[in-house]
């Protein structure tokens, strides 16, 4: 046991410069929320869930992290910080590494049934501070989350994933006039087709323009170079909608 300390101490500051010994490190509120977290998740998977959430009630107090005693979470789980939130179905694989202010939350069910509802980090993922990874989605093995970004599909193996995806859009009847959606979040991305549609629209509209653009650039060098000395330039006529 004493040995799987000093390498989990040992991960830590292979990844952190900022501590200058190991007794550093046993400070730190991730070490101690993870320490909390093991006796939490034994306790819960006896099924003694009040004591599991006597002790995680007890670790959110003194570290600020939230660690639901149900989620899985592999070697070397490193938080950096603190202030981060982590659902009861979430599974961490090993060196995962987590910055401040970061959720990993769940999604709607609207089954009605609980089921996975939260994130799966494979092994040596990064995940920025202020991400927001939401919903029972996949972030593939060394994969890396850019602060503040909010990720809602499955992330690739190796991949980056930055900036928010968050925007405006109308909801169904029967979730306007539901009091109360778990997590605010819903399970389908329905809603969002017409605005990505109208988006996609609006790009290729602008392709099109930039086209034309180009087109009369190239005319214009064309009879600039064909121009006599000392006549004036001549200027590009533009096809009107009715010749194209």
């Amino acid at each position: 046991m004493f040995e799987r300390l000093i390498s989990y101490l040992d991960s830590v500051h292979a990844r952190d410069p900022a501590p200058r010994s190991r007794w550093e490190i046993l400070l730190y509120p991730g070490v101690w929320a993870l320490g909390f977290h093991r006796v939490a998740h034994w306790l819960f998977e006896a099924r003694m869930y009040f004591l599991a959430r006597a002790v995680n009630h007890i670790s959110r107090l003194l570290t600020a992290i939230d660690i639901h005693p149900g989620a899985t979470i592999g070697k070397n789980f490193f938080i950096d910080h603190g202030f981060t939130v982590i659902g009861e179905t979430a599974e961490i694989g090993d060196n995962v590494t987590i910055y401040q202010c970061v959720t990993l939350g769940g999604s709607n069910p609207t089954n009605g049934k609980g089921g996975k509802r939260h994130p799966t980090l494979a092994d040596n993922v990064i995940i920025g501070s202020g991400a927001q990874i939401i919903g029972p989605i996949v972030v593939g093995e060394r994969a890396r989350v850019g602060a503040n970004a909010v990720v809602t599909d499955d992330v690739p193996a190796g991949a980056t994933m930055i900036g928010l995806k968050a925007r405006s859009t109308l909801v169904p009847a029967d979730q306007w006039l539901r009091e109360f959606i778990p997590y605010g979040t819903p399970c389908d991305d329905v809603p969002c087709d017409d605005q990505g549609r109208a988006n996609r629209d609006c790009v290729e509209k602008l392709e099109t323009e930039m086209a034309a653009m180009r087109e009369e650039l190239a005319l214009m060098k064309a009879l600039l170079a064909e121009r006599a000395p000392g006549e004036p330039a001549p200027l590009p006529v533009r096809k009107s909608a009715a010749q194209d």
